[in-house]
């Protein structure tokens, strides 16, 4: 999927190292950026989906690709 294909409230999901995480999408980001101490590569050409997870709140920013619409 592209960047195009998710909007502002999708429900997601995604893989982290503790299995399929459920959540929503926050925006799409084309600028660099941080969450936390971790600096996001983002660009125009490189846009990143920026999530939240349900269950912790926490955000997370990954490309495209590796999200899914739930």
């Amino acid at each position: 999927m592209s960047a195009e294909d998710f909007k502002k409230g999708d429900d997601v999901t995604w893989n982290t190292r503790n299995g399929e995480t459920h959540g929503h999408v926050v925006e799409t980001v084309t600028e660099p950026m941080k969450i936390k101490n971790n600096e996001i590569k983002a660009s125009e050409d490189n846009p990143k989906i920026l999530v939240e997870s349900d269950k912790t709140g926490a955000k997370a920013a990954h490309k495209p690709d590796t999200v899914h619409k739930a």
